[in-house]
């Protein structure tokens, strides 16, 4: 997956006010702690889980994830109690 393939759900999300907040909880959930000591040196979820992630929806960890998906994933974190 490469950021243009995500970028396809950017329209959604950015359609979505309320889901602006998830959006940045879940980023920042998904990224690592020490994201600054290792390369690309930007606060991005590791290859390996988005992968994961990808491989356990799609059946292809290549798959561009679906703009709905996208957007249902983030409404359901929305859902869930907050910590």
């Amino acid at each position: 997956m490469n950021r243009l393939s995500l970028a396809r759900a950017l329209p959604a999300v950015v359609a979505r006010p309320g889901l602006w907040p998830t959006v940045i909880r879940q980023w920042w959930r998904l990224v690592p702690g020490d994201w600054w000591r290792r390369p690309p040196f930007l606060p991005v979820p590791a290859a390996e889980y988005v992968r994961f992630r990808l491989l356990t929806q799609y059946g292809d960890n290549e798959h561009a994830p679906d703009a709905a998906d996208v957007v249902n994933y983030l409404t359901w974190c929305r859902s869930l109690p907050q910590r």
